[in-house]
């Protein structure tokens, strides 16, 4: 007999192929093979980030992965990336299932691309009007991301959009809850309201699975939700979505190349185009200074405001069982 959360996730593992609705969200550097297959092989949807690669590394990296599971897992994709239609075409090779496409609006004729494969496209969703434009142009399924969440960031909290998107969204296709989840009493809480699953990052950026260098993870074990800021834009003709990271000297060192960028900006030395590039390596780099070389005072630490409750290294499966556990104890207590 299957249980409430098993009927209440049952949409979203059917859209995803998985035992569980709980998807990895992508984290550059960290979302890669090691991480992506054990997320799969214990029942969640783990996803390559593929960020700033090139469509050789890409390539590489979605074999690695076939060789280490047999479970379904996605790419996630950046829209801005100078070569996403040969990006898609790696996946496409590979008979990737699903792709997400991340960080902006999907440029023409991308979701046709995808969809061409054989693969599900999936987008996010900041507000509702930009939902119900989505789901015209053909993806199958939305993200819907609050502000708590790490890396790049909307401007609205995750309960307010779930309010103004799951009651008019959810029985059009499914629609997934991320930011600042990190407890399986909230995942109850958005299966309830409607949701078809939930994505979670920053919950198993330590996991053991996980790359990330020993530094990273302690960083993350001494921090509190309060320590997972926003950055700042500082300067309106450069349109920078912020990024949420644990505050060090890296924080302080993006506002100076935030800076540096629209000096070239205004001396006519960029298009805004290769603006907005640069910003993203910087980000790519910085990440890396943390994830693999374990630079925390100089790289990018990010993570969400879930982060105090990520207090110990664990194996991913252990995460997983755990957060299922606390879904079912809690609609449990609901009916009873």
């Amino acid at each position: 007999m299957t249980d409430r959360l098993s009927s209440l996730m049952a949409r979203g593992t059917a859209f995803l192929g998985s035992e569980t609705a709980i998807i990895c969200g992508a984290m550059s550097w960290v979302s890669e093979r090691h991480l992506v297959s054990a997320v799969s092989n214990a029942g969640g949807f783990g996803l390559i980030a593929c960020g700033a690669m090139t469509p050789e590394l890409l390539d590489t990296e979605i074999a690695a992965t076939k060789a280490m599971t047999d479970k379904p897992f996605g790419v996630n994709l950046i829209t801005m990336h100078p070569q996403l239609f040969d990006l898609i075409a790696v996946c496409a090779r590979h008979s990737v299932t699903h792709i997400v496409l991340a960080g902006g609006l999907p440029p023409k004729g991308s979701i046709e691309a995808i969809k061409a494969s054989g693969a599900k496209v999936i987008c996010f969703a900041p507000a509702l009007s930009l939902a119900k434009k989505l789901h015209r142009s053909g993806v199958d399924a939305l993200v819907i991301e609050g502000m708590e969440a790490g890396g790049h960031i909307g401007p609205v909290a995750t309960s307010v959009l779930a309010q103004e998107i799951l009651p008019v969204m959810a029985s059009e296709l499914p629609v997934f809850v991320a930011g600042g989840i990190g407890h399986g009493e909230a995942i109850a809480a958005y299966l309830d309201m409607g949701a078809a699953g939930v994505q979670l990052g920053t919950r198993f950026a330590c996991a053991s699975e996980s790359i990330a260098h020993a530094n990273f993870k302690k960083a993350f074990f001494r921090a509190s939700a309060r320590d997972a800021i926003a950055s700042v834009q500082i300067d309106s003709r450069l349109p920078v979505i912020p990024v949420r990271a644990l505050r060090n000297a890296g924080t302080d060192a993006f506002t100076a190349k935030q800076r540096e960028v629209a000096q070239l900006l205004d001396d006519g030395k960029v298009d805004m185009g290769e603006a907005q590039l640069q910003i993203e390596h910087y980000w790519a780099g910085a990440l890396r200074r943390a994830v693999i070389d374990g630079d925390i005072e100089n790289g990018s630490l990010m993570a969400g405001q879930s982060v105090g409750m990520v207090t110990k290294e664990e194996p991913v499966a252990e995460i997983i069982t755990t957060l299922m556990a606390e879904a079912r104890a809690a609609l449990t207590r609901r009916v009873g």
